[in-house]
């Protein structure tokens, strides 16, 4: 039987009991014995650490490759068991119960273990699976792929909170960095998986190569991962949890359906506005008495953690209006094929990846990450900036450099985000911090495609109608966005028309995200950069002992040094229970 030294490192009930009394000592203390506790001796996490994280990234997987490998068999699926007004349904459904399960989830994982949890999800998102593609009409389609995305709401946030109990920070950012290639990977090669199960097996199958995948994961995470049991103090607090989910839910189906199922000044949608933000405010009172709340204000009071929940809405926002135009621009004007969706976007995601992974290396080896978010903001500014730029005659070249200056942008911000997200809060509240970030960008990747895409679609339809008068505002009065079989069908006049009607949307939308995203930097300006818990990897020596100084000596510098407040400090006073134990 291996072990870790952070099991070794686990403190004993008589020591905790002493470090539990907040003082400076305590938490000197407990920060020498955490450098300690999640990494080998003058080395990196044991082998079972990384078959956890290899497990982790199975799980990641799992999450992004659904929607991804779901979408080409969309048409299939409407064909064989009909209900084609309902449709879209399919993905609202999911992404509705994963955005307002994501909190709950997170505080399950802080209370009741992070492991238990995590095992939970997957078995819950495994079990949409098969019922997915069971499913006999498009009622129950819609029923299951919720029941999916339950357990997908966990399969990330679990991810994140796991590596951070398992890594110290000062490691973590390279480990974030693969789980962002996997995702990349993911978005690459998803559409190109689910179109080939479609064509060969059926699309059914496109739900069912989750099951192998997931199984891999569960017993792979059930035979190696050993996190200590947690006594749950408090009862989870269900009140809080229903007024966020209605307000998250209100709030998605606005961005959803406004100016496509109803217009923005809809009695519907003013309607669910209200009642969304009805909902959040009720949910501010009771998160303020309630016991254990599923999101505690207190982690608003760090400054980075703010900041990062800033940036990382700010970056859905632009990223995912990005990935929703640029393929809808390569199909309209460059004549791409709509099926290579993913191989499309390869510029940015590759870009995306490389960068992702460079950064966390980085911050792994030097300890800072300020210059990150800063630089990140700036490329994604630059990258839109040159997207706005394109025309009727762009080549697919120059679009592609394009997309990889924005995709060297995203790979700054993608992880460093969560990453100093976790550094600024206690252990206690590590799934809080990974279920917040993660709900965030969630949340303005959905108000990021409704605003700008009410942006395009109003410039198409302007320049249709002044390129191609009644008859070119008729071609897109449903829709703005043709797909290639509707534009093979337009005459040649109102396809060149319509052509220069998407350059000007495009145009407009990424102006509109070049114009966002000067918030994430005046939002990176400010973050403060705390030095990151963990052992410098370089010359394999811990924390203290890279100073030539002995735990003990960290220990009482540690100690002189004010610890607490609100300004991003990492965890302080907090007690890392700690890591993996293979056997």
């Amino acid at each position: 039987m291996a072990r870790t030294a952070g099991a070794r490192g686990v403190a004993k009930p008589d020591q905790d009991a002493r470090d539990t009394q907040d003082t400076p000592d305590a938490r000197g203390a407990r920060g020498a014995r955490e450098s300690q506790a999640t990494r080998t001796e003058g080395g990196p996490p044991q082998r079972s650490v990384r078959v956890v994280i290899f497990a982790l990234m199975v799980a990641i997987l799992l999450a992004m490759l659904d929607n991804m490998i779901v979408s080409p068999a969309m048409p299939t699926i409407v064909g064989d068991l009909g209900g084609m007004e309902h449709l879209s349904w399919v993905v609202t459904a999911y992404m509705l119960a994963t955005a307002a399960s994501t909190p709950i989830w997170g505080k399950l994982g802080d209370l009741y273990g992070r492991k238990g949890a995590f095992l939970a999800s997957i078995v819950i998102f495994l079990l949409g699976s098969a019922l997915s593609g069971m499913a006999q009409d498009m009622g129950q389609l819609i029923g299951f792929r919720a029941v999916q995305g339950l357990g997908a709401g966990g399969l990330m946030v679990g991810v994140m909170a796991i590596v951070g109990e398992l890594v110290p920070p000062r490691e973590r950012g390279k480990y974030m960095g693969m789980m962002t290639g996997v995702m990349a990977v993911a978005m690459i090669g998803g559409p190109l998986v689910g179109g080939t199960l479609t064509d060969h097996l059926g699309w059914r199958w496109a739900f069912y190569i989750n099951l192998p995948l997931g199984v891999v994961a569960l017993f792979m995470v059930s035979a190696v991962l050993h996190l200590p049991k947690k006594q749950a103090t408090g009862r989870i607090d269900y009140l809080g949890a229903a007024l966020l989910t209605v307000g998250i839910t209100s709030f998605v189906l606005v961005t959803t359906w406004g100016g496509t199922e109803y217009a923005w000044g809809s009695a519907v949608i003013m309607e669910l506005i209200g009642l969304g933000a009805a909902a959040l405010v009720g949910f501010y009172f009771v998160q303020k008495r309630a016991a254990e709340p599923i999101l505690p204000l207190r982690v608003f009071h760090s400054r980075n953690f703010t900041l990062m929940s800033v940036i990382g809405f700010l970056t859905g926002f632009v990223m995912f209006g990005a990935m929703l135009f640029l393929p809808l621009y390569q199909q309209a004007v460059q004549g791409a094929s709509a099926t290579n969706s993913g191989l499309l976007l390869m510029p940015m995601l590759l870009a995306m990846m490389a960068v992702s992974m460079v950064a966390g290396r980085v911050t792994t080896a030097t300890g800072r990450y300020k210059v990150f978010p800063v630089v990140g903001s700036v490329l994604i500014g630059v990258g839109l900036l040159l997207l706005a730029q394109m025309d009727t005659g762009t080549s697919r070249f120059t679009s592609g450099v394009y997309m990889a200056v924005l995709g060297a942008g995203l790979g700054c911000l993608m992880q460093i985000t969560m990453l100093v997200a976790q550094n600024s809060v206690e252990m206690k509240d590590m799934g809080v911090a990974s279920s917040s970030a993660t709900l965030f960008r969630t949340l303005g990747s959905s108000f990021g495609v409704a605003v700008m895409g009410a942006l395009f679609n109003s410039r198409v339809q302007d320049e249709m109608a002044e390129r191609a008068g009644g008859a070119g505002g008729a071609v897109t009065e449903k829709s703005a966005q043709l797909d290639a079989a509707s534009l093979a069908k337009l005459p040649e006049a109102a396809r060149e028309a319509y052509q220069h009607a998407v350059t000007a949307g495009t145009h407009a939308a990424f102006l509109l995200g070049a114009v966002v995203v000067v918030g994430a930097l005046a939002a990176a300006l400010f973050v403060k950069e705390t030095p990151l818990r963990g052992a410098a990897p370089t010359d394999g020596k811990t924390d203290g002992q890279a100073d030539g100084k002995t735990d003990g000596q960290a220990a009482e510098k540690s100690a002189e040094k004010p610890a607490g407040g609100a300004d991003g400090d990492p965890a302080r006073g907090e007690r890392r229970e700690t890591v993996a134990e293979a056997v």
